[in-house]
């Protein structure tokens, strides 16, 4: 039986830019975090590369418990709040991920019952 191949899928460069105004009501869930440029295989890819750089309630100890992620809620995949643009140039020579930005961990924020 002959073996499924998939060609060999490459990196590419992708730009994540805010969409949204910043007084867009959908920005109340999520920060702005600006442009970032990531190593990924698609545009969907960009977008869940940029939410993996994010912190997860998996990764502290904190609720929901094990097994719930909060990566689907992220802003980077939210395309109301950022486009993403293939980058003109190589993206050989490094690994998938963030390579230019900041992608903050204080995504999850603590909150107080008074």
């Amino acid at each position: 039986m002959q073996e499924n191949k998939r060609p060999q899928e490459t990196l590419k460069l992708y730009r994540l830019a805010p969409v949204a105004a910043l007084d867009d009501p959908n920005w109340g869930n999520a920060d702005n975090q600006g442009e970032i440029l990531v190593r990924a295989f698609s545009p969907a890819d960009a977008r869940i590369t940029a939410a993996e750089a994010e912190l997860d309630f998996t990764e502290i100890d904190s609720l929901p418990a094990e097994g719930n992620s909060t990566r689907d809620a992220s802003a980077f995949r939210n395309e109301r709040l950022y486009s993403v643009i293939e980058e003109k140039g190589s993206a050989e020579g490094g690994p998938r991920g963030v390579v230019e930005g900041t992608v903050s961990v204080g995504t999850i924020k603590p909150t107080q019952i008074s």
